[in-house]
This record gives structure tokens, sequence and C-alpha cells, in this order.
């Protein structure tokens, strides 16, 4: 059975460490995208089509090297705080 596109989002944002409203923004220009999916939102096709494009671009892109991983506003990568940061 196919997964639906918000568990594949959900992998994603997973995988890249995205916040979901990022996400939402830079696939479809929609930063509310991932929290109306998750109150039952109906996507349609041409949608669900710029998602998985923008989802699998970015995948390609990290894999040749052009992106190394998401990174906060400030340009700092996201993940576990090292020394003398925050968590």
């Amino acid at each position: 059975m196919e997964r639906s596109l918000l568990q594949r989002i959900n992998a994603f944002l997973k995988e890249t460490a995205m916040p979901p409203s990022v996400f939402g923004r830079a696939a479809v220009r929609d930063p509310m995208l991932v929290s109306d999916l998750r109150r039952g939102r109906e996507p349609g096709g041409p949608l669900i089509c710029r998602v998985e494009h923008f989802m699998n671009t970015w995948r390609a892109d990290r894999h040749a090297g052009r992106i190394t991983s998401y990174q906060n506003r400030r340009g700092r990568p996201l993940g576990k705080a090292g020394a003398g940061e925050r968590a």
C-alpha cells in the first residue's frame, strides 16, 4: 500500500529537520500546507506533483553535495548543539 502524501512529507521533515512552515513555503509557497494536511486538507494532483518534485529535487541536490543540511535563520546547521551553543 502506498503511503499518503502527509506520511511522505512527515518522513522528509524528520530526515531533513526542516520545520513544516519552511517546507510548505519552499515547496508550494504555502507555510500552512503541512498543518492544513494534518487537519484533513485533501491535496489535488498538481499540488502532489509540486510537493513530490520539491522533495526529490532537494534530495538529489543534497546527494550531489549542493545542500549540506537545513540551516536555521542565522545560517547555523540544525541538529545537536555543540559546546557553547544552546539546545
